[in-house]
């Protein structure tokens, strides 16, 4: 029962209030709220002066109809760190309770155990990247949540269907599948389980394939009980207006966001295979995300070297089976043209 991985004041925990949500459409004279009736000093921007939609209604319509999933399976966060620090909140009790992280992976899930006072056990991923699965189980007692990124990052690798599955069966806590990547995958999402495992939660986000990282806005698909405790939790207006309003307008363009995952898709493709042309190149690891992990002679030299032309890449080395790894992102052609020209340059 997921009732009994809910800390307990959580469950007593009552909704943020919405006096008139019912006929909302039918109030036009709004004194409830101690706003600024006289507008905004901003230009161009209309309601600034009102609070948001703290239900987010037409955006989460519009998510439910491309996604297929019921608004009441759909949660809104500023971003996925507060999506999982949300979860935190509900599940794990400070000082008591642990959580599963598969390194290399997100460093956010650590950074936010410790920010909410939850151990780690970290179960780090095969030097194939897959997961390690009996392991994985054997901390099935002790912990209320398991961490898992696919396609990972940094590695690009998509986790095996079947892994998943397996844990999802037999994992006694929640399961997060962090799908950040998932539109440049051929790996299908796992949103389609929902229906079948009450302890899944799958977590995506419009900062990357729809090109909105300006809003750090991101989505929760999850069962309606543990969706229910997720708002109850958030603060009230945690998406604001213009967050809400860009992010319909993206969605009515989804023909541009298509094209352009294919394109970045065939810009991977081809970058890819230009690093492997490189002298300094030792391996270039495939990847159905829009980045690459790059293995180099020497990582270091060829990052500061990067940085000194003026091009930024992430350096991965620290990270389990990362030694002299750089992690590249795919930009347009003009970038990844200059970039493999400054590699063939650097001894």
């Amino acid at each position: 029962m997921i009732e009994n991985l809910v800390r307990k004041n959580m469950l007593s925990l009552s909704q943020h209030e919405n006096a008139y949500e019912d006929v909302a459409n039918e109030i036009s004279i709004l004194l409830d709220a101690n706003e600024n009736p006289f507008g905004s000093p901003a230009k161009n921007e209309e309601n600034l002066n009102r609070y948001p939609d703290p239900n987010q209604t037409l955006l989460k319509e519009k998510i439910s109809t491309i996604k297929g999933v019921p608004p009441q399976n759909i949660f809104l966060g500023n971003g996925s760190s507060e999506v999982l620090d949300v979860l935190f909140r509900i599940f794990c009790e400070p000082a008591k309770d642990w959580c599963v992280t598969c390194p290399p992976s997100n460093s956010l899930y650590e950074r936010l155990a410790k920010i909410n006072d939850v151990e780690v056990a970290r179960v780090p991923l095969q030097k194939n990247f897959d997961l390690n699965v009996g392991e994985i189980l054997e901390h099935n007692q002790n912990t209320k949540i398991l961490f898992l990124n696919s396609p990972n990052n940094p590695t690009g690798n998509a986790l095996h269907n079947e892994d998943i599955e397996f844990l999802l069966g037999k994992f006694q806590g929640i399961v997060v599948i962090d799908e950040t990547y998932i539109n440049y995958s051929r790996q299908p999402s796992f949103i389609s389980l929902l229906p079948h495992f009450p302890n899944l939660i799958i977590v995506q986000t419009f900062s990357k394939a729809w090109g909105l990282a300006g809003l750090h806005l991101a989505t929760a698909y999850a069962s309606s009980f543990i969706i229910n405790l997720m708002n109850k939790v958030r603060p009230q207006f945690n998406i604001n207006a213009p967050a809400q309003h860009f992010a319909l307008s993206a969605l009515d363009n989804l023909n541009w966001v298509n094209e352009h995952i294919r394109k970045t898709v065939a810009l991977r493709e081809n970058l890819s295979t230009e690093l492997k042309k490189i002298p300094n190149v030792k391996y270039v690891y495939p990847s159905q995300a829009n980045f690459l992990l790059v293995r180099f002679q020497n990582a270091a030299t060829i990052y500061n070297s990067l940085l000194v032309e003026g091009i930024a890449v992430q350096d991965v080395s620290m990270k389990v089976h990362c030694e002299n790894c750089l992690r590249i992102t795919v930009g347009t052609e003009i970038e990844n043209n200059i970039l493999i020209e400054k590699l063939k340059n650097i001894a």
